[in-house]
This record gives C-alpha cells, sequence and structure tokens, in this order.
C-alpha cells in the first residue's frame, strides 16, 4: 500500500490524481513552479513544495529536484501524470533506483512504447497489424529512397515523437525531401532526436484507442474504446465512448489486439493502445501511450472504473479491483482551449474574470483553474475538459451541447462556441467523424460567422442520431444502454 505519492505534474491532472490520493487515503504531495504558487493543485495537497528555478526544464522538467524533494519528504512513491517526464524511461529508472515506486509501466515497457520504430517492429513480433510503412535507421537519404515503395499520400513522423511534432504529410514525390528535412528539424528540436520513418498516409480514417489494465499478477484487460477522430493540428478536442463505427466484433479483435500489444512489453499499469480504423473495418497499430491518457474520463463514465486508482492500486502492489466489464451509456468529453478559433486555433491568454462551470446530472468537470487565475503562455492552453454522460448518444449529445450552453468564462478568449459548433454539426451528429474533419471543413479557423447552426440544433440531433443508430451505423456494447444511471455508475466496482 501506497502512504506518501508525489504528483509529478501540475494543473487538471495534478488535481485529479491528488483527489485519487485523497480517497485512496494516501497522502498527496505537490510540487510547482512560483508562478503556480497558490493554484488549485497546491491547495488540494497535503504538503505543496515549491520548486527552484523559472521556465519548465529548471522546473517541472528537473528530475534530480523532483527526487530529492521527494526522498525529503519521505514519499514512497511518484505519480507523473501525462506530459512532463510521464513518458520519460531515464526518470521512471531514476525514481525506482532511489528506492520510490514508479506509478507507471517498467523503463523498459516506455523505451520499447516511445521509440516510434521500435514500437512498430515490437507489434509487427506481437501479430498487432501496423500501417503499412518502413522504418528507417539512416538519415534523409534512406528517407527519400524508401518513400517510393510506401507509395503517396505518405506520412513522415518522428521516431522519437508525439503531440504532432515532427510529422509531415507529402502528397506528391516533389515535396518530399523539403518536409523530411522540416519533420527532421523539428523532430530535433522538439525531443533531441532527428530520426523519421515513413507511412502509409491513411485518408479518411478514424483515430480509436483502447484502454488496458495489467497489474502484477498477469492479468491484462481492456476497458473498451474511446473514439478520438476530432482533433486539430493532432490534437484531440472531442472524444467519445463507445464508437459508433465499432460493432462487438471489431471491438473485441482490436481489445485484444490492445492485450497482445500490453503483454508483449509486459506492461504494468493503465496505459492505451491507439489504432486508425480505415473506412473498410481495417484496424492498424498507431502508438502505446505509457500513461494516463487526458481523455481517460470517458472510459470512467462508462465503465465506472476510477483508472488513476487503479494506477496507485497497481503500483502498490495490488490486484486490479474490477473484473469484467460492461459498457453503459455514452459519454462524450470536450478540451476547453484558451484559443482563438477564428486565428487558426492559436492559443490566448489572459485572466479568467468569470469562470462558471456548468452543473447538472451526468455533467463533470476536470480543471485545474478558478475564476481569477491568469492564462499565461507559459503551460499548456487546456484550462478543462468538460464530460458528459446520458443512456445514449443522442441524449449525451443534446447533454453536452446544454452544458457548453451554461459554460461561461470571460476575460480570456476560448474555444467553447466551437466546441458548441461540433455538438450539432452534422458529421459528429451522424458519427462519421475523421481525423481530418476539422481540417477539412475549417482549413483557416472557425468563426461564429461561418457557423452552421440551425435554429431548432435538437431537433437536427434528435433526427440525425435516429437515423444513424437505425440505419448505416450500429452501436453495441453488450449490454443494454438505456437503464444505467451516472449515479450508480461512476466509481461503482465490478465483483
Amino acid at each position: 500500500m501506497l502512504k506518501r505519492t508525489l504528483v509529478a505534474n501540475r494543473g487538471e491532472i495534478a488535481c485529479r490524481i491528488l483527489r485519487a490520493c485523497r480517497e485512496a487515503g494516501i497522502e498527496g504531495v505537490a510540487i510547482h513552479a512560483a508562478n503556480d504558487s497558490g493554484t488549485l493543485f497546491t491547495e488540494l495537497a497535503d504538503i505543496a513544495i515549491q520548486l527552484t528555478g523559472e521556465g519548465l526544464a529548471e522546473t517541472y522538467l528537473n528530475q534530480n529536484q523532483i527526487l530529492e524533494i521527494a526522498i525529503e519528504n519521505g514519499c514512497d512513491s511518484i505519480h507523473p501524470g501525462f506530459g512532463f517526464l510521464s513518458e520519460r524511461a531515464d526518470f521512471a529508472q531514476a525514481v525506482m533506483d532511489a528506492g520510490l515506486i514508479w506509478v507507471g509501466p517498467s523503463p523498459e515497457a516506455i523505451t520499447k512504447m516511445g521509440d516510434k520504430m521500435t514500437a512498430r517492429i515490437t507489434m509487427k513480433k506481437a501479430g498487432v497489424p501496423v500501417i503499412p510503412g518502413e522504418e528507417v535507421d539512416g538519415g534523409i537519404e534512406e528517407v527519400l529512397a524508401v518513400a517510393p515503395s510506401v507509395g503517396y499520400p505518405l506520412l513522415l513522423k518522428a521516431t522519437a515523437g508525439g503531440g504532432g511534432k515532427g510529422m509531415r504529410a507529402v502528397h506528391k514525390e516533389e515535396d518530399l525531401e523539403s518536409e523530411a528535412k522540416a519533420a527532421m528539424r523539428e523532430a530535433l528540436n522538439a525531443f533531441g532526436d532527428d530520426r523519421v520513418y515513413v507511412e502509409r498516409l491513411l485518408t479518411g480514417s478514424r483515430h480509436i484507442e483502447i484502454q488496458v489494465l495489467a497489474d502484477k499478477y498477469g492479468r491484462t484487460i481492456h476497458l473498451g474504446e474511446r473514439e478520438c477522430s476530432v482533433q486539430r493540428r493532432h490534437q484531440k478536442v472531442f472524444e467519445e465512448s463507445p464508437s459508433v463505427a465499432l460493432d462487438a466484433e471489431l471491438r473485441e479483435a482490436m481489445g485484444e489486439a490492445a492485450c497482445a500489444a500490453a503483454r508483449a512489453v509486459d506492461y504494468e499499469g493503465a496505459g492505451t493502445v491507439e489504432f486508425l480504423v480505415t473506412p473498410t473495418g481495417d484496424f492498424f497499430f498507431l502508438e502505446m501511450n505509457t500513461r494516463i491518457q487526458v481523455e481517460h474520463p470517458v472510459t470512467e463514465m462508462v465503465t465506472g472504473v476510477d483508472l488513476v486508482r487503479e494506477q496507485l492500486r497497481i503500483a502498490g502492489g495490488e490486484r486490479m479491483s474490477c473484473g469484467d466489464l460492461n459498457m453503459r451509456g455514452h459519454a462524450i468529453e470536450v478540451r476547453l482551449y484558451a484559443e482563438d478559433p477564428a486565428n487558426n486555433f492559436l492559443p490566448a491568454i489572459g485572466q479568467l474574470k468569470r469562470f462558471v462551470a456548468p452543473t447538472g446530472p451526468g455533467v463533470r468537470l476536470d480543471t485545474g483553474v478558478r475564476e481569477g487565475d491568469a492564462v499565461t503562455p507559459d503551460y499548456d492552453p487546456m484550462l478543462a475538459k468538460l464530460i458528459v454522460w446520458a443512456p445514449s448518444r443522442n441524449e449525451a449529445l443534446q447533454r453536452m451541447g446544454r452544458a457548453l450552453d451554461e459554460f461561461v468564462v470571460l476575460g480570456c478568449t476560448t474555444n467553447i462556441r466551437f466546441l458548441r459548433e461540433l455538438c450539432d454539426n452534422p458529421d459528429v451528429v451522424d458519427g462519421w467523424t475523421t481525423t481530418d474533419m476539422i481540417e477539412r471543413l475549417w482549413p483557416d479557423g472557425w468563426s461564429p460567422e461561418m457557423s452552421g447552426l440551425i435554429a431548432d440544433a435538437g431537433l437536427l440531433i434528435a433526427t440525425a442520431c435516429e437515423s444513424t443508430n437505425h440505419g448505416k451505423v450500429r452501436i453495441s456494447t453488450g449490454g443494454d444502454m438505456s437503464i444505467a444511471s451516472p449515479f450508480s455508475m461512476i466509481n461503482r466496482r465490478f465483483p
């Protein structure tokens, strides 16, 4: 059993972890930079320690300082959250070498899945389908040499990449060299590693990920899928579970592939295996995130499993608490960003003069900000995650629309109105979302003037979802989706 956990993160995810620690009877230690003093996550902690230094490199990415604070304050474990040091195998190893518990998978698993080419090779050996492409050991000359065999359009991807950095789509041969140099330059700046490899660009595909859990006793399970296709610049903005694109057979096939991927690297803890699903129903391994995901709440809402609590339980040497699971109802998450959709979604800054979150049945808000907080360019522009649950997808869309209508944020430009537009967008309502949707519909950004909203948006949702549920797309979750209540599902434990 863990006794005192240091949270090596900030903001929303630090709040999420600290609350899980409190419920589990674990003392939570927060670390914070000077400009995070007095913020919500520091007040939720049992102990809050200010980091010395300025900038990320000297604070939240300073491994030695974080380890020293953990040891000096009697911590027995470190939870990295997502981002920052969460997928740094060297930090995980340093934590373990210091005699502390790393709340996450082994450094070896992080290394194998963090290097995208190594991950591809490992998945091939495990029998998990990968996107057609070529691993590249050399520099740009080899990239230019293998590209013709992959074919166009193709995607250049940084081997050490993540978050869309070091990625370039190439649609014709004459653009290959310049795009390859740009991808390698960006990869070097972001990751200190300029290696890129080549994959076929699967246009019109869906981005669907499978949540897995694995404990130290040889048990590996999946908890269904999350549909994450609505993205801008490879960053997700709208996620849901289950996906309208999966029936029970495809769900089980992808779930077993995800479990096979986890077993191939002796995975322990919570992880996510991401896939691309083509219009024909073929699926291909994309990557594995060896940490908790930003969008994990939608899985929690439809399964009743507290994934962060399970991370703590597994890291402490216990068995996972959940048994066979059924997905119930439908959950949707949108990411509230401080950004200007009309200015091609560029980040915005300001002070949150008003921040009034929606409430009501089936509504959850994960955030690390409060009214009066300053939004600065120092950190990621995500302000909050708004999550809703309802018995059906139709009702979930309606509930999300209502919640966004109630959400008041003044003092900083946000994407709230754009998110509201998504709830009524015909492609979203019909469930025909793809990874290129935002780029296709709003290539230069979105503004209210180009809104496609109609007066009776509720009628549009009801009509389209009726067509979706009874026509070309079916949702199969292995149970009656109309009978579950969020009040009976949240934090529910399955025997």
